[in-house]
């Protein structure tokens, strides 16, 4: 499913609404609830007989028309059915909230309902994630607005707003995404990063931007993690920066990367401990790989340890301090969200497989 398509089914899902401001400006309340249940019915059947499933959202919006249309009569005040619209859209913005900014991707859940097992390129899931940030922001508006007019204004400025409105901002974006594909998209732009993407052999099967890799869970990639350790046995941890988007002001891995396409991983661990902490390990050795899997990527690591007693040069992009933590400490405060997840389960298969014992305590 394309962004027109998946603004146009939302768009349609309005419909019974839509039908009610019309029926209730020519011929009142009780017509125009009649014709909107009427409408959501034909529309709700409708989607039975095509798809052989019954459509929620019509549902929803049916029954939510029934409620609240059947109080505003009942207590003859139409502020209850005015607000409906707002009602129904506030749970729009919590579905694209949920897949804007979080890693669950709810609409590509909820599209199954019309594309069955239809798969999604990396390109159109990140595409469908900047039109759920921008829908989020829209209607999270449009709904305030809904509010404002059903108390503040003429129930015909409310009219415009909960109707009209509505479809002429999505027409505004569906013109935008025409034209932003058609004259813009083309155009060259910088140079994306691109990481290979790989089987759990390590074989290279493809390429993908650090974009994509990051949002999609079936995106294996491999990454470069170094544990340093000290003549004395401790553990050199990096404070993630707290400009990072994930686990900002976490203690981390020593030295963690992802591979460039093409560059071998000897070269990609030289390269992040440069950048990271300002060293070459130049006899870093390699003990195991390890797939890590998260809501929101999967990893291929591959896990190496060295000994370097300093100095360091800490990335202030990247790292916020860095120190030798002791082997006790370090257990000591396992489980308490003060580590990476990815280094607490690495320092468990550390213990596991004798590194840390050979390295001393």
């Amino acid at each position: 499913m394309n962004r027109n398509e998946l603004l146009k089914n939302f768009a349609i899902g309005f419909l019974p609404l839509f039908i009610f401001i019309l029926a209730d400006e020519w011929y009142g309340t009780e017509i125009g609830l009649i014709v909107a249940l009427i409408s959501g019915v034909l529309y709700l059947l409708y989607y039975l007989l095509r798809y052989k499933r019954l459509e929620k959202m019509i549902l929803m919006d049916t029954l939510l028309i029934l409620i609240l249309g059947g109080v505003s009569i009942g207590l003859d005040n139409a502020i209850f059915f005015m607000l409906k619209p707002a009602l129904v859209e506030l749970i729009l913005v919590i579905i694209f909230g949920i897949h804007a900014f979080s890693s669950k991707p709810i609409l590509l859940h909820m599209s199954k309902r019309y594309l069955g097992d239809a798969e999604f390129a990396p390109e159109q899931m990140q595409a469908l994630k900047k039109m759920s940030q921008l829908l989020f922001a829209v209607i999270t508006l449009h709904t305030a607005g809904i509010v404002y007019t059903a108390f503040y204004s003429s129930k015909e400025v409310w009219a415009f707003v909960s109707g009209g409105l509505f479809y002429i901002l999505f027409g505004i974006i569906l013109i935008g995404q025409w034209l932003y594909l058609k004259f813009f998209k083309r155009r060259p732009q910088a140079q994306e990063e691109m990481v290979p993407v790989v089987n759990e052999k390590g074989q290279v099967i493809g390429k993908a931007s650090r974009a994509q890799v990051h949002n999609n869970p079936g995106l294996l990639h491999p990454v470069v993690h170094l544990h340093v350790f000290n003549s004395e046995g401790k553990l050199f941890l990096q404070k993630r920066s707290g400009q990072k988007d994930l686990l900002p002001g976490y203690w981390d891995i020593a030295v963690g990367g992802h591979l460039r396409f093409g560059e071998p991983i000897e070269a990609a661990l030289m390269r992040e401990s440069m950048e990271e902490l300002g060293f070459s390990p130049e006899d870093a050795y390699l003990h195991f790989t390890s797939i890590q899997k998260s809501d929101r990527e999967s990893e291929l690591a591959y896990v190496y340890s060295c000994q370097w007693d300093g100095p360091f040069q800490l990335n202030p992009e990247e790292v916020e301090e860095g120190r030798f933590w002791s082997i006790f400490e370090i257990r000591k405060f396992l489980g308490q969200q003060l580590f990476t997840p990815n280094f607490e389960y690495e320092f468990g298969l550390l213990q596991k497989t004798g590194v840390i014992s050979r390295q001393g305590q």
